[in-house]
C-alpha cells in the first residue's frame, strides 16, 4: 500500500476520502454537523461508519481528530483500515467495526488542536456532577508564558524560557500542570471549556447506537505527539481491573500499554474521552485506550501549540506569522517524513489486527 497516498492534504479531502471508503464496503455512513464552517466555509460534521457483524458480536471502536490536526494521521490510519478491509469484505472476522472520524472537524479543518471555542475536547467531557471550573495550582504562574498576548515571533527564545520553567518546576510537575486540563483561561492552552462541546453532546446521544447489541468492547483512539519518534504506547485514563490488565498484555504485550504516570508518557487529566466512555456504558464490558504515536521532543510540541495559540488570538489570517505557524503545528503532530509515516502507519494496522483477533478470541471463550 502507498503510504503517502494514504495522508489527505486538508479535511475537506479527509472527510470525502473517508466517505468513499465507507461507500466501497456498503456500509452505514452517518454525519453529525457541528454547526461551524472551515476556511472555505465548508460544513463541518462528526463522520462515522459501521459494519462488519452485527448482533450480539463484540466491538471495535476506531476513533481519530479529537485534537483537530491530530485528524491528519488518524484519518490516513482509518482510510488504510477501510481500503484493506473492502480487499476482503467478505472475509470480515466476526466483530462489528465503528470508526468515527474527525471528532474535531474545526481542529482539524483550521490546523488546531483545538475546537472552535478554543476548547481541548479530551479535556471537556467532563462526568456528571464535575464543575467546569478550577486550574492546577501553579497554572496561572504559567499562563503569561504560554499564552503571550502577541502574534508569534519568528525569532524569540521560547525555547530558553520553556527549559526555565523546566527547571524550576521539574519536567514531570512541569506536564502535569500544563498539560492535565484547565478551565479558568478561555484563550490559554489546554482549557477545557465552561459547559459541554458539541462533540460532548454528539457522543452522549449516539454512543449506544453505534455499539449496537454488543456487551464487549474496544476503543482505540488514535492520537500523536507523545513519546519518542514513531514509536507508540496504549495509554489507559483510567482505574483498570486485573482481567482488563490481562486483556490488554495478551492482545498488545505487557509493556504495550501504561497507566497514569507523570514520570513517563502518560499523566492525570480532567475531562478525557476514556474515562468518559467507560462511565456511560456501565453495563458493557468496555476497554479503552488512546494509542498515542511519538513525533517531536515536548518542548518542540508545546513551543508549536503555544505559536499557533498566540496566531489564533492575537494574529491576523494569512499573514506570513500565522500560516507558519500552522504549518509547523501540522509538522509536529503528522510529520512529512516518509519514514515516519510508513512506520506509524504499520505499527496502527498492526495494533487493530491484534484488537480483533483480542476481541474474537475472547468471544470463543
Amino acid at each position: 500500500m502507498d503510504t503517502s497516498s494514504l495522508f489527505s492534504r486538508d479535511y475537506v479531502t479527509a472527510r470525502g476520502r473517508f466517505r468513499e471508503a465507507a461507500a466501497d464496503l456498503d456500509w452505514e455512513s452517518l454525519s453529525y454537523p457541528i454547526g461551524a464552517c472551515g476556511p472555505s466555509g465548508e460544513e463541518l460534521t462528526i463522520d462515522v461508519t459501521a459494519g462488519g457483524s452485527s448482533g450480539t458480536n463484540p466491538v471495535l471502536v476506531v476513533s481519530t481528530g479529537m485534537h483537530g490536526v491530530e485528524g491528519f494521521f488518524g484519518s490516513a490510519v482509518q482510510l488504510a483500515l477501510l481500503r484493506e478491509w473492502a480487499g476482503r469484505k467478505d472475509a470480515l472476522p466476526a466483530v462489528r467495526l465503528v470508526l468515527l472520524h474527525g471528532l474535531n472537524p474545526f481542529g482539524f479543518a483550521w490546523r488546531r488542536r483545538f475546537n472552535e471555542e478554543n476548547v481541548d475536547l479530551n479535556r471537556n467531557l467532563l462526568l456528571e456532577g464535575e464543575p467546569f471550573r478550577g486550574s492546577p495550582e501553579k497554572y496561572a504562574e504559567l499562563d503569561k508564558l504560554l499564552n503571550p498576548k502577541r502574534p508569534p515571533a519568528r525569532w524569540e527564545p521560547v525555547t530558553f524560557k520553556l527549559l526555565t520553567a523546566i527547571a524550576r518546576f521539574g519536567m514531570p510537575a512541569l506536564k502535569q500542570t500544563v498539560a492535565s486540563g484547565q478551565y479558568d483561561f478561555p484563550q490559554g492552552l489546554f482549557y477545557g471549556g465552561n459547559r459541554p462541546s458539541r462533540t460532548s453532546e454528539v457522543l452522549a446521544a449516539q454512543l449506544g447506537h453505534w455499539l449496537g447489541d454488543s456487551r464487549q468492547v474496544l476503543h482505540l483512539d488514535f492520537h500523536t505527539g507523545l513519546g519518542a519518534w514513531a514509536t507508540w504506547k496504549l495509554l489507559i485514563d483510567y482505574p483498570l481491573t486485573e482481567g482488563q490488565r490481562q486483556r490488554l498484555s495478551r492482545s498488545f504485550g505487557p509493556d504495550a500499554f501504561e497507566e497514569n504516570d507523570p514520570n513517563k508518557i502518560a499523566f492525570t487529566i480532567r475531562g478525557s474521552f476514556g474515562r468518559w466512555c467507560v462511565s456511560r456504558v456501565r453495563d458493557r464490558d468496555y476497554l479503552y485506550a488512546a494509542a498515542e504515536f511519538g513525533t517531536y521532543k515536548p518542548i518542540q510540541v508545546l513551543a508549536g501549540l503555544r505559536a499557533e495559540n498566540q496566531a489564533h488570538h492575537w494574529g491576523r489570517p494569512g499573514d506570513g506569522s500565522t500560516e507558519r505557524a500552522k504549518q509547523q503545528l501540522v509538522e509536529l503532530f503528522c510529520p512529512r517524513s516518509e519514514a515516519w509515516r510508513t512506520r506509524v502507519l504499520d505499527h496502527s494496522r498492526r495494533l487493530v489486527s491484534q484488537a480483533i483477533d483480542g476481541l474474537v478470541g475472547k468471544a470463543e471463550q
